[in-house]
């Protein structure tokens, strides 16, 4: 069985910890390179790629190929480790809902930089909190209104978890932690994705992860950042 090298940075959670999160869950083996030999070591490996090489972290290296975007990373798995539905038309829906899943993340971090990814947030404040307000209002019941209804059974794609289940489960989680007076007024509209959450963090794999000191906390460095001036009822 292919042990994989998972790049990603080594002090946050950030956009690798849905790739990581699917691998613990359905035991795939992988070794976090940037945690055991540092962030320096992961700017030198991407330096280093010049045929095809990723855009950002996360990537991951099979041996074979070099495949970056959580989305991407995530179709290759489910398609080899039995983590993503058998029948094509469900699989492709899958994908769908990681695709937009990475959308509504990309929307998260802009809530605290809105203005630019090079700028502090200190820098950027006033204009957070008029985006947090309509991030709040508007575009999290959208998202997670459409994720709700895309729930086909007691996981996303019927009865079987799969790597969407493992991504709404850390995306729950963040949203708790960057919004917790938000996401107490709105969760009891979103009891499907509630209970995927409860769900995933019962998998064997999810509960001994997230019991260890490999899966690092929510904090104000990672895309789920908690200011609580940005967050409201």
């Amino acid at each position: 069985m292919t042990t994989y090298k998972l790049w990603y940075w080594a002090e946050i959670q950030g956009r690798g910890e849905f790739v990581r999160l699917a691998m613990e869950a359905g035991d795939i083996g992988y070794v976090d390179m940037a945690r055991e030999r540092g962030s320096e070591a992961l700017i030198a490996d991407m330096k280093a790629r010049t045929d095809r090489p990723p855009f950002a972290p996360p990537y991951l290296d099979t041996g074979d190929q070099v495949i970056a975007q959580v989305a991407n990373i995530l179709l290759y798995l489910g398609d080899r480790h039995g983590i993503a539905p058998a029948d094509e038309v469900a699989r492709r829906w899958l994908h769908e809902v990681q695709l937009t899943i990475t959308d509504f993340v990309a929307e998260v971090h802009q809530v605290h930089h809105p203005v630019g990814t090079g700028l502090y947030y200190e820098d950027q404040r006033r204009e957070a909190a008029r985006f947090a307000r309509e991030f709040r209002e508007a575009r999290m019941p959208k998202f997670l209104g459409w994720f709700e209804r895309s729930v086909a059974g007691e996981w996303l794609t019927g009865e079987r978890w799969s790597y969407g289940d493992t991504s709404i489960f850390q995306l729950i989680e963040g949203l708790h932690y960057m919004f917790p007076k938000r996401m107490k007024a709105i969760e009891r509209d979103y009891p499907r994705l509630l209970a995927i959450r409860d769900r995933v963090a019962r998998l064997p794999g999810i509960h001994d992860y997230c019991a260890s000191d490999r899966r690092i906390g929510f904090n104000t460095d990672g895309i789920f950042r908690h200011y609580p001036e940005l967050d409201a009822d």
